[in-house]
């Protein structure tokens, strides 16, 4: 898996030295009625229960939940791991949980699709 590079604020960055970070970023695209935009908000935003969820696995990161600035029915979500590998021990440890936590928000957007997993490149 390549490495992302972050530039650290220590000396150390100024001097051209890397901090090296792994990141595996799952990307999925909603599409939603205004009428459910809060609720959606809260479902999948930094607070909600799919971060919740995650949190309980080592090697999650972050998510972020975008709302497009053009389309206000449109989001996007940004589940960040640390590697591949984080993610799918996490599927299999919580697989029950992931699923039922899925069934529970069907229905909250009129389309939810994966756009992929992506790597950063250094």
């Amino acid at each position: 898996m390549p490495l992302a590079f972050r530039k650290t604020t220590s000396n150390s960055a100024r001097d051209g030295v890397q901090e090296r970070c792994m990141s595996y970023d799952i990307v999925w695209e909603f599409r939603l009625p205004a009428t459910r935009a809060s609720e959606f908000e809260h479902a999948y935003g930094p607070r909600g229960p799919w971060v919740q969820l995650f949190r309980r696995a080592p090697g999650y990161i972050e998510t972020q939940l975008l709302r497009d600035a053009e389309d206000a029915a449109r989001y996007l979500t940004v589940d960040r791991w640390e590697s591949r590998e984080s993610f799918e021990a996490f599927r299999h440890r919580h697989r029950a949980d992931y699923d039922a936590l899925d069934q529970q928000l069907e229905g909250l957007a009129t389309s939810e699709t994966r756009l992929g997993a992506f790597e950063a490149i250094p």
